[in-house]
């Protein structure tokens, strides 16, 4: 890939310049492609350095809209529908490129746009796909190298849009199944904090002022409410940079993500929502790669590039091993450990009978449904805890506040009495 600064004039006299990156080896080639996509004269074109590409692609990356899930796969549906059709791939993408002012799905214009200039620079469909790995998934891009094989792209193109649409549903199932106690949480968190930065430091002032005996317990929570209110902005600047870090750092630093995966593993609902995602997204993996004639091994080397759960990943890697070396999937999933009896009989099963795809197809159905059924059952487990851990904070703070009113009280009734 070779990035080239270029001015062109086109047929109504207006002078184009900017930037352009094409897949070709000689100066003359990119000519040619300018020429004919500006419909014009090259006047100037020069080859920029490599670091200069470099910093722009950079650039590039940082400033382009994200294709969502959602996105890439109604682009993949719109290209296997209209090549079903009977359009050619470099005609179905022309029509997605036209970014018209109420079209409100800009990236997908904008990675049409791509696409097409890959093709008319003289790439393949499966080329254009795989210079953009940012964009498409790895098998994404296989399944397009398959399909333009054996002359069924538009199927593929179809296929991979289901299987786009299927992996982003157990993400989004997952996600959801968190949105209700971050909710709660957050609700919970910015209610005591409403208490110990106002209602606190006045109920404090007025026990100051009527000479109340503090117990220990309001003592402390008096204290750490001064302390709250004198460094209030230090302390929102850690609370945001600490979730900052903690969103950014496990996306950045794989140490950390797969030790927080691990952590994940043992703890017991959590355990039970990344064991039934991850083999949703395993099971799914397999079924579609294997349907679609990539090899055993091929296969699970694409899954062990894909999964992110590292707790998936390790086991996938060892299987990979195994079956490289000649052995049976069942009997490495047994070997490996970490998947369930059902899951690695029903794979021997399939390798006996030569069934192997239907039966993993089985099992990702099986597990999306259990994956579904598991995240409507958490929320009916976690409101519950959410009350209790809202509850015990609310009576935590009720009680150091009202130790001081009885002792006050207290005082009131005897000292007409002590009179």
């Amino acid at each position: 890939m070779n990035t080239y600064f270029y001015r062109v004039l086109n047929a109504d006299g207006e002078v184009k310049r900017g930037f352009v990156r094409l897949g070709v080896e000689r100066d003359f080639s990119a000519r040619l492609w300018l020429e004919k996509h500006h419909a014009g004269v090259v006047l100037s074109l020069i080859r920029t350095p490599e670091w200069l590409a470099s910093v722009q692609d950079g650039l590039s990356q940082f400033f382009r809209q994200r294709v969502g899930r959602d996105s890439l796969s109604g682009l993949l549906r719109d290209l296997a529908l209209m090549t079903a059709g009977g359009l050619p791939m470099l005609d179905a993408l022309r029509v997605l490129a036209i970014d018209t002012p109420d079209n409100d799905q800009p990236e997908v214009a904008a990675t049409a746009k791509m696409l097409l200039g890959s093709l008319d620079a003289g790439a393949s469909v499966s080329d254009a796909f795989a210079r953009h790995p940012d964009i498409f998934p790895e098998t994404v891009r296989n399944l397009v190298r398959i399909g333009e094989a054996t002359g069924s792209l538009d199927k593929v193109l179809l296929e991979a849009a289901e299987h786009v649409e299927r992996i982003t549903r157990i993400g989004r199932d997952v996600r959801t199944a968190m949105i209700y106690p971050v909710i709660v949480f957050v609700s919970i968190f910015a209610v005591g904090l409403f208490w110990v930065y106002y209602v606190i430091p006045n109920m404090a002032i007025l026990f100051k002022q009527l000479h109340a005996k503090l117990p220990p317990i309001t003592r402390g929570l008096v204290a750490f409410s001064n302390w709250l209110t004198a460094h209030l902005f230090l302390g929102v600047f850690l609370m945001v940079c600490l979730i900052l870090v903690a969103v950014i750092v496990p996306r950045r630093v794989p140490g950390v993500k797969n030790f927080m995966y691990r952590i994940g593993h043992r703890l017991p609902i959590v355990r039970t929502l990344l064991r039934s995602a991850g083999l949703a997204y395993v099971t799914e993996h397999l079924a579609l790669l294997i349907r679609s004639g990539v090899d055993v091994v091929s296969s699970f080397s694409i899954l062990e590039r894909s999964v992110h759960d590292s707790y998936y990943r390790v086991r996938v890697m060892a299987i990979r091993e195994r079956v490289a070396r000649g052995d049976r999937i069942g009997l490495a999933m047994q070997q490996v450990g970490g998947f369930p009896t059902m899951v690695v009989r029903m794979i021997s099963v399939g390798e006996e009978s030569g069934s192997l795809d239907t039966q993993l197809r089985h099992l990702a159905t099986e597990y999306r449904q259990r994956l579904n059924t598991l995240i409507a059952n958490l929320g009916e487990v976690l409101k519950p805890a959410m009350i209790l851990l809202a509850g015990g904070m609310f009576i935590f703070l009720i009680v150091a506040l009202l130790l001081p009113v009885y002792d006050l009280v207290r005082q009131s009734v005897l000292a007409p009495m002590g009179g």
